[in-house]
C-alpha cells in the first residue's frame, strides 16, 4: 500500500468573514457551518470551472461529506478556504478543503479544519450519473 497522497490541485481560494451567527452556544463556530464555509468554495470553483448550474439539464451533486475539525474558530475573524480538486474518474471527483484562520499579518497558514466529499455529475431529470463535460474535466489534474 503506497503512502503517496492522492493528486490533487488547488482550484479555488476564497476568504470571508466569521458571523456572529456562526457560533454557537459554546462560543465557537458550529461544526455544521465548516460545511457550508467548504461548500462556499465548492461552488464558488465549480461555477467558475463549468458555469451557472442549469436545474433542466445537468450538473454537481455531493454523494458524501466529511470534515476534521483541527482547532476551534470563533467570532470575530476571517477565515480562509482552499478547494482542491482530485483526477476524474468517468462522472465523479474528490474535492477536498483547508479552511484556514486569517491572522493579523493577513497570512492563513494554520489549518483549523480540512475535509471534502465526492462530486458526481448527473442529469437533474433522470437523477442518473452522467460523464463530466469536457471544459470541466480539462481543469481537473491528470490521474
Amino acid at each position: 500500500m503506497s503512502n503517496e497522497k492522492p493528486t490533487r490541485k488547488l482550484m479555488h481560494t476564497m476568504r470571508q468573514a466569521i458571523r456572529w451567527g456562526d457560533m454557537d452556544v459554546l462560543g465557537h463556530v458550529n461544526n455544521t457551518v465548516y460545511f457550508r464555509y467548504m461548500e462556499s468554495g465548492r461552488i464558488c470553483f465549480l461555477e467558475e470551472a463549468a458555469g451557472e448550474f442549469n436545474m433542466q439539464g445537468e450538473g454537481p451533486v455531493i454523494v458524501t461529506a466529511y470534515c476534521t475539525f483541527i482547532k476551534q474558530l470563533k467570532y470575530p475573524g476571517e477565515i480562509e478556504v482552499r478547494t482542491y480538486a482530485g483526477a476524474p474518474g468517468r462522472s465523479s471527483f474528490e474535492v477536498t478543503h483547508e479552511i484556514s484562520l486569517v491572522d493579523a499579518e493577513g497570512k492563513a497558514d494554520v489549518v483549523y479544519a480540512e475535509g471534502g466529499g465526492k462530486v458526481v455529475w448527473i442529469d437533474f431529470k433522470k437523477e442518473k450519473s452522467v460523464p463530466l463535460p469536457e471544459h470541466l474535466r480539462s481543469v481537473l489534474p491528470a490521474a
